[in-house]
């Protein structure tokens, strides 16, 4: 497939964490100081009613009479009433967070408050649920330890499938690229005034194996173009083309599935279904985030790894092959020394000779002075007789 354009995403990749960090620090100031953060009964525990009515009614009617007939903070639900053939059929869910369910007579107070300020719209009890909350907390535990089991696993598949190109540090900035996707799910969330209950954990789930998929492909694009390219292409440069070559197909899919998630969040919109819009706008974030993360967090990170390594690695390898230079020099030095020594020891036994030797020549040389005095003083006497 050819390439049409090329864009440098590693050269950018500080912008893109600046934008992820500023994107949370915003929304962390809002959950922080605007929009505090909701938890569901399912977690919480406590009561949940539901009514059906006919009629129109403002949510601050119902939300104003519920809350008088109890001392109890209540958070309501409202939705369409599906089930019902009559159009004007509503539901309204009353939430008593707390890990006492409250008494019966309670809910008769509230029944019979709600009857009486709206006579002609025929409040009716549908369901009356009591929530335990250490069940919820078991099943929260029993997810996270769910989302931290994915993590190790996918921290060893990719570490054992994509070993040549480094992958236990691919693994890690994946997860670094999961737990980005896990944050901005749960700023949408806060933001949007929902409550954490189960839609955030399945909602958490499946963006995160969305995620995953979409970086586990840019991956193997890089093992492929790490051989076609060859040792000489530096790692931002593959990457940067497996990226680029990825980047189609990754927002093809991506418009594909926010399209029927759209569709979706579109009815339960109109139908006023908090439970499918708690679902699917959230998701629809996700999947925007997952996507976003893997092109430009989990890449990028990794390339930088990956330089940063390298970098050390070239450095430990000069120490040493300076630590092995030093130490043959050391050698040598340590050599020179033992060589003059047994040179000059050499030098000075061949100067001095054994003692009779040395006895020899001087015998030799007294009788060769004594001969040449003799044979001096027998010329001079034949000089005289001349």
């Amino acid at each position: 497939m050819r390439q049409k354009f090329h864009i440098d995403f590693i050269k950018n990749s500080k912008i893109y964490f600046c934008i992820s960090i500023l994107l949370m620090l915003a929304a962390l100031i809002v959950n922080i100081f605007v929009i505090p953060t909701r938890v569901d009964i399912q977690f919480t525990g406590g009561t949940i009613i539901k009514y059906s009515y006919s009629g129109k009614l403002t949510e601050k009617q119902i939300s104003d009479v519920a809350q008088k007939a109890t001392k109890d903070t209540i958070t309501f639900t409202y939705a369409e009433n599906l089930a019902s053939s009559d159009s004007n059929s509503h539901l309204v869910s009353l939430q008593f967070m707390g890990n006492k369910a409250i008494t019966v007579d309670e809910q008769d107070e509230v029944t019979k408050a709600l009857t009486d300020a709206f006579p002609k719209n025929t409040f009716k009890v549908e369901q009356s649920t009591v929530v335990d909350a250490s069940k919820g907390a078991n099943f929260f535990f029993k997810c996270l330890a769910a989302v931290i089991l994915a993590a190790v696993l996918i921290i060893g598949y990719i570490g054992i499938r994509f070993k040549k190109i480094g992958g236990v540090s691919a693994g890690v900035m994946a997860i670094v690229a999961l737990v980005h996707d896990l944050i901005i799910v749960y700023f949408t969330f806060a933001v949007f005034n929902m409550s954490l209950n189960d839609n955030f954990i399945a909602v958490v789930l499946m963006v995160l194996g969305y995620s995953v998929n979409d970086t586990i492909v840019i991956y193997d694009r890089i093992r492929e173009n790490r051989r076609k390219m060859g040792p000489k292409a530096t790692t931002a440069e593959v990457t940067n083309a497996s990226i680029n070559q990825c980047f189609p197909r990754t927002i093809a899919t991506s418009i594909t599935t926010l399209a029927a998630i759209g569709s979706v969040l579109v009815v339960s919109l109109i139908y006023n279904i908090d439970s499918i819009i708690s679902f699917a706008l959230p998701m629809m974030i996700g999947l925007v985030s997952g996507c976003y993360s893997s092109i430009c967090i989990a890449a990028p990170l990794w390339v930088m790894w990956k330089n940063h390594s390298d970098k050390k690695k070239a450095e430990k390898n000069k120490k040493e092959k300076e630590a092995k230079s030093e130490k043959k020099a050391k050698k040598k030095s340590a050599k020179k020394p033992a060589e003059n020594a047994v040179t000059k020891k050499e030098t000075k036994s061949s100067k001095k000779k054994p003692e009779p030797e040395v006895q020899e020549e001087e015998e030799e040389t007294e009788e060769t002075e004594t001969a040449e005095k003799e044979k001096n003083s027998e010329e001079t006497a034949a000089e005289t007789e001349d």
